[in-house]
């Protein structure tokens, strides 16, 4: 492994602090404009308010109304662990205070994930700083206050994109720095903000080990003491999770430290018969499992539908390799089919391609870039895309549910970017210097 790069200069100038504050502001204002011009289309009622959050936006008005975390769909049911608590809370706080599915709540939550899209720049800034150089923070930081998909999922979808890519990507950026810090209290923070960020997105919570045994490392070869930072840490993220848990136990007798949908969505996306709905098995647009799902419960409903899935994965082991190949392909494309149907539903598509596919390709330059000059750098980014994705290989790949990761991949893309600018004017064996520091 090559040598790691010089220390951190952890200090920000008051210019550059200036800078970063206004592209927060500025990135927050591109997204009220887009929330302006989108808010008035999602109080539904002809569509059940399904884009008024969908499965969330059910359970934050049962929450508001009375009834608990509980309904994940249109008719009044029971307790659900079908969704994380954290963004259905936050959207039931809103409907308390200006009205369940009205055009107040619909701009407010849109301004508040927009808010958190925007404020996601810091993050960005300071992880991209580290491992890249000060202006590679800028660029990176800058990118995202533009960044079309970045704008998309937070300005015009209530769900839980945006707040789910700050806690996460801030998470990253202590997790890049956490093992040169001593004190137990920053440990048992970073575990506790992993805790939180799960429940607002459970997937978050696969890169952990990794991220997580990388700072130990660092740690073990400086000659500290590791083993108890490893302890801080899980104590703090299981403590977090706790709660939740023993609340699922209680209103649903299922251990479940999230949420129960995984064999659905397995399900759902593995049924085998490609002409059916690509959402035939979930009850918000199918009737019949509607009716099944409210006459058998949601606990029983579930665990049917994982001896489905691994009855048809059992059976049909081709198709799922195969579907799991073209998932993969289409998570780092944008590419599923170009047929004359797709392009008539999907009219934008191959627009999305081009930009999928760029980004990515500058992403794989940024990581080969960043891996020959400082490994240790690239290690925690290579987690994130290598980890994170898995459970979306095997369900639905859409590039909503990539969010989280949207910010750690504009970083790789601007190391690749910058890798490729500075080329022609360095010679190999000294390109790119700023990418062998962390400071500026």
């Amino acid at each position: 492994m090559e040598k790691s790069a010089a220390p951190e200069v952890n200090r920000i100038t008051r210019k550059s602090l200036l800078w970063l504050l206004s592209l927060v502001g500025v990135a927050f204002a591109i997204r009220l404009v887009v929330v302006v011009l989108t808010y008035r289309d999602l109080p539904d009622a002809d569509k059940l308010y399904e884009r008024f959050g969908w499965e969330m936006g059910w359970i934050a008005r049962a929450i508001a109304s009375g009834h608990g975390f509980s309904s994940p769909y249109f008719p009044w049911s029971g307790p659900t662990a079908m969704q994380p608590p954290l963004y259905p809370s936050l959207l039931a706080t809103v409907f308390h205070f200006f009205g369940i599915y009205s055009l107040t709540s619909a701009f407010v939550i849109l301004a508040l994930d927009s808010l958190f899209s925007a404020l996601t720049c810091i993050p960005v800034y300071f992880s991209a700083r580290y491992a890249l150089c000060e202006s590679g923070g800028k660029v990176a930081a800058a990118i995202w206050a533009f960044y079309p998909f970045a704008i998309y999922f937070s300005a015009t979808r209530v769900w839980e994109y945006a707040l789910t890519g700050l806690l996460f990507t801030t998470g990253f950026c202590i997790a890049q720095r956490i093992h040169k810090v001593d004190s137990g209290w920053a440990w048992l923070g970073w575990g506790a903000l992993a805790g939180l960020t799960a429940l607002s997105n459970p997937s978050t919570l696969a890169t952990l080990p990794f991220l997580l045994g990388l700072a130990l490392y660092q740690v073990y070869k400086a000659g500290k003491k590791w083993r108890v930072k490893a302890v801080f840490t899980l104590f703090a993220a299981v403590a977090v999770l706790t709660p939740w848990t023993v609340r699922n136990l209680r209103a649903l007798g299922i251990l479940c430290p999230v949420r129960d949908n995984f064999w659905l969505e397995v399900y759902d996306d593995n049924g085998g018969d490609p002409s059916l709905d690509p959402n035939f098995a979930h009850p918000s647009s199918n009737p019949d499992e509607m009716r099944k799902w409210l006459t058998m419960g949601e606990p029983a409903f579930l665990a049917e539908k994982r001896t489905l899935a691994i009855n048809f994965l059992q059976r049909h082991p081709g198709f799922f390799l195969h579907k799991t190949l073209r998932r993969i392909v289409y998570y780092w494309t944008g590419y599923w089919s170009l047929s004359a149907q797709e392009l008539r539903e999907q009219p934008y598509e191959p627009a999305n391609i081009f930009q999928v596919c760029s980004v990515t390709f500058f992403m794989i330059v940024g990581i080969v870039s960043l891996w020959r000059r400082n490994r240790a750098a690239a290690l925690p980014y290579l987690a994130l895309v290598c980890v994170f994705p898995l459970t979306y290989y095997i369900t639905h790949p859409l590039m909503d549910y990539r969010q989280p990761i949207e910010p750690a991949i504009i970083v790789l893309a601007t190391a690749g970017v910058l890798s490729m600018r500075r080329a022609p004017a360095i010679a190999p064996a000294v390109a790119l210097p700023a990418l062998a520091g962390d400071g500026d």
